[in-house]
């Protein structure tokens, strides 16, 4: 498989003056407190070579939690956690037959019965570019489901040519403008699944009649995502139309959950490919906005800021979320202030921390300069 070339990150942590150490530590701590500590971990072995993610707010597993994990265990060179959830999650909740045919039900039970068919696409994405870091740092298995890179490039098919040849069913990806749907039936989208530095490896890696595809892709989100946020408070709805205006359909047109994840998205596009130019703006408006709150002064807002009166359901995820945003920006009293309100900030506790704590861990990943998307040791 050929890498991207990349032979140094960032490590923002350690320019606002965190020593090695305190760094290692913090690291470990984050990944103990996700799947090592009974109290707090949301992360459970199951059977003699399976495992899964809990949304502990909900006590379900779904394909967001299962991805991020296999992202998780990938960059922590946990091949063990990645074997184990990515068997649960190609056991129980891959789809066989119907319009779904290839794709992941969204959620499921412990037991692993699924909640429902279908799939949400930052789930497939997720998978997709894990099963790659995992056959660049591993290397493929012979065996189902560990022939990683080989599954990683028959999901991406099934996600943009689903419903080509009257087959049933649609694709993930509107075909004529790029650009990743909310659910494949539904004609919008949700800005916080846009992962052009994603695409861009896809570009790469994925079967070369789709590499095209994946260009445009990751073109089409980058313009998108600016069209997306309000331009002087840089915040984004949960879902919106193709064109970036809110789509409020089930409440979801304001910053809320979803959304905050975009700004973690575009950090990590700035890290990864230098892709600054469009997002310095955004970030930088988002993170005035939010400078000198405490976290629970954080609310659901409307995207030109209006406070709607409802308290933020996932705090911690959305200080995680702009801390990692400041990935696009210089170095800065303002920048140096959210990184520091973020590390001295401890995982969250009790029922919602799924959410949180793993945007949380992302952010540690990512400030430590660990978050990659290939190994060069």
């Amino acid at each position: 498989m050929t890498r991207l070339e990349k032979t140094t990150y960032r490590n923002r942590f350690k320019e606002a003056g965190y020593t090695d150490q305190e760094i290692e530590e913090k690291i470990k701590s984050t990944w103990d407190a996700i799947f090592v500590h009974p109290e707090t971990k949301f992360y459970f072995n199951a059977g003699e070579d399976m495992g899964y993610m809990v949304d502990t707010g909900n006590t379900d597993i779904r394909t967001e939690g299962q991805s991020y994990g296999m992202m998780m265990a990938v960059q922590m060179d946990r091949q063990d956690i990645f074997d184990r959830i990515w068997k649960w999650t190609d056991t129980y909740m891959r789809n066989h037959e119907g319009p779904y045919k290839g794709y992941f039900g969204w959620h499921a039970t412990l037991d692993g019965e699924k909640m429902s068919e279908g799939p949400a696409p930052d789930g497939e994405e997720f998978f997709a570019m894990a099963l790659f870091l995992a056959s660049i740092r591993w290397g493929d298995k012979t065996q189902a489901p560990f022939n990683y890179s080989e599954q990683a490039k028959e999901l991406l098919s099934v996600c943009i040519h689903k419903g080509e040849n009257d087959e049933e069913g649609d694709p993930m990806w509107n075909p004529e403008n790029h650009l990743i749907k909310f659910v494949p039936d539904w004609e919008f989208t949700d800005p916080s699944y846009h992962l052009p530095h994603f695409y861009e490896c896809f570009a790469e890696w994925a079967n070369e009649e789709d590499r095209e595809f994946w260009h445009k892709a990751a073109e089409a989100s980058r313009a998108f995502i600016p069209q997306s946020t309000h331009p002087e408070t840089g915040m984004n709805p949960e879902y919106s139309h193709y064109d970036g205006s809110p789509n409020p359909v089930n409440d979801h047109g304001d910053f809320y959950s979803d959304a905050y994840r975009l700004a973690a998205n575009v950090g990590l596009d700035s890290e990864w490919f230098g892709k600054r130019d469009a997002y310095e703006q955004i970030i930088e408006n988002l993170i005035s906005f939010f400078d000198g709150k405490e976290l629970d002064e954080y609310q659901k807002y409307v995207i030109d800021g209006t406070d709607t009166g409802e308290p933020s359901l996932h705090p911690i995820g959305l200080l995680s979320a702009n801390a990692m945003g400041v990935l696009a920006l210089d170095q800065s009293e303002l920048t140096d202030r959210i990184v520091k309100q973020f590390f001295t900030t401890a995982p969250r506790e009790g029922n919602r921390r799924y959410y949180d704590n793993g945007l949380y861990f992302f952010t540690v990943l990512a400030l430590s300069g660990q978050y990659r998307m290939n190994w060069t040791d």
